[in-house]
């Protein structure tokens, strides 16, 4: 069941350093839905303490979805990716890649590490709108998720 099924609220983990993306990404994903709450992280190594609910994520609530950047500080997103994706715990959790990165390269080793998808972040405020209601309806309202 899913979140939009079972009218709880949606939990997304927001792996992103930049502040402005942040606050973007928080504002749309509030306008689509009144329900959805963003947990954010700036790097790496604090998403894997969020997922594994250490340190000051003690009491994290376990994402529905994973909106993850590759360029990341202290530990790329290939990386967390990669560790996601190879836990017995989490690797169900689904990830979508929203990066600024196009390359060819990047694409291949997300999927090659079980990203669900890879979106290159629009740029524009209309467009990255338009791309936060298409992750919204796809992944909460169309697609049946497991249970945590």
């Amino acid at each position: 069941m899913n979140a939009f099924e079972n009218d709880a609220s949606v939990h997304v983990l927001l792996v992103e350093d930049n502040y402005g993306d942040v606050r973007l990404t928080i504002e749309a994903f509030k306008e689509i839905r009144g329900d959805i709450t963003i947990h954010p992280v700036t790097d790496g190594v604090e998403a894997l303490q969020y997922l594994r609910k250490e340190g000051a994520y003690r009491e994290a609530m376990r994402p529905d979805l994973i909106l993850l950047d590759l360029n990341l500080p202290r530990k790329d997103g290939r990386e967390v990716l990669d560790q996601i994706k190879n836990d017995a715990d989490l690797k169900r959790i689904p990830i979508v890649v929203l990066t600024t990165s196009a390359a060819d390269d990047d694409i291949i080793q997300a999927y090659d590490s079980h990203a669900n998808c890879y979106i290159k972040k629009p740029v524009n405020m209309d467009e990255f709108f338009s791309v936060a209601e298409t992750i919204d309806h796809f992944w909460f309202r169309l697609v049946r998720l497991p249970p945590s």
